[in-house]
């Protein structure tokens, strides 16, 4: 038979078992929390906007001293050295190539470098346009080879003309570009001589000209640049030739065939006057003039 009694185990299970249970939804505080944090933006701002802030709130801080600022500047420069100045970055020596001596010494003057020197220091372009600058030089390039080598290589003018220039005497080349200065005519003898204001700006057809005088090369002059309109062409004994604006090499080849035909440059003529194609004009020497007054005069006697 069993006791009337409950057990004192009996009451305490009796008592576990009127206990409520715990209700499982968040509080109203956690909800609102958890509603936030799934907002793109919130969740946004607390992962990269506060750390953010609070990175650069500390390093401006730390910034706002001078002394931190200039140290920092300091070390900067210190491992930018450091790197510049490593010896596969060292600059040793420069090559001039394709210069003549003159030029060679000219462009290390012009390039004053202390040698060693950082390859970060160097300013290529600025060194190539100084170069460029100089009259004499038609093509440059600048580079570092391997081996710490400042290399230019250059490639000058090659003068075709002398120019005889109001005040000067200038060497020209072929496309009329100034490519130096010399004191007198017979320092570049070798070379064909163009005189007058505008003859540098007509270096192509005074070329041609010269190569169509090519039979007359022995007695070639030069020739000289009229009112920088047209040519005229001197040869030895003070005669001239004059030529028209238009299609001069014409008007020379016309007197190269007369004479050819007639020996005209080897009669006494001063002048050749070609300015109209269409009716060439002859000047004769004084002499010549006085034997032709005299031929006349006997004829009419």
């Amino acid at each position: 038979m069993q006791p009337l009694t409950p057990s004192r185990s009996e009451i305490a299970a009796h008592k576990r078992s009127k206990t409520p249970r715990r209700d499982p939804a968040p509080s109203r505080l956690t909800y609102k929390v958890q509603r936030m944090w799934l907002t793109p933006l919130y969740r946004s701002l607390m992962r990269v906007g506060l750390p953010a802030f609070l990175i650069l709130t500390v390093a401006g801080w730390y910034l706002a001293n001078p002394a931190n600022r200039y140290a920092i500047a300091g070390k900067v420069e210190e491992v930018r050295r450091s790197i510049e100045t490593r010896p596969e970055f060292m600059v040793k020596l420069m090559a001039v190539e394709g210069a003549t001596p003159v030029v060679d010494t000219a462009i290390r003057e012009l390039v004053p470098v202390d040698f060693p020197v950082s390859s970060f220091d160097l300013d290529l372009d600025v060194i190539q346009s100084q170069i460029a600058a100089l009259d004499v030089i038609e093509k440059v390039d600048v580079r570092i080879r391997p081996g710490g080598v400042l290399e230019l290589a250059v490639q000058e003018r090659q003068p075709a003309l002398v120019w005889r220039a109001p005040g000067s005497i200038e060497l020209i080349d072929a496309t009329g570009h100034r490519v130096a200065t010399v004191t007198d005519r017979s320092a570049r003898a070798d070379l064909p001589l163009v005189a007058g204001a505008g003859a540098d700006a007509n270096v192509p057809e005074a070329m041609a000209l010269i190569a169509a005088a090519a039979p007359l090369a022995d007695r070639l002059r030069g020739l000289v640049r009229v009112s920088e309109r047209r040519w005229d062409i001197w040869l030895s004994e003070a005669r001239v030739i004059r030529l028209p604006e238009q299609n001069p090499v014409a008007a020379l080849e016309q007197v190269l065939a007369l004479d050819q035909a007639q020996d005209l440059l080897a009669r006494n003529v001063t002048v050749i006057d070609m300015r109209n194609p269409q009716r060439p004009t002859l000047r004769l020497a004084p002499q010549a003039v006085e034997e032709l007054r005299q031929i006349r005069s006997l004829s009419l006697e």
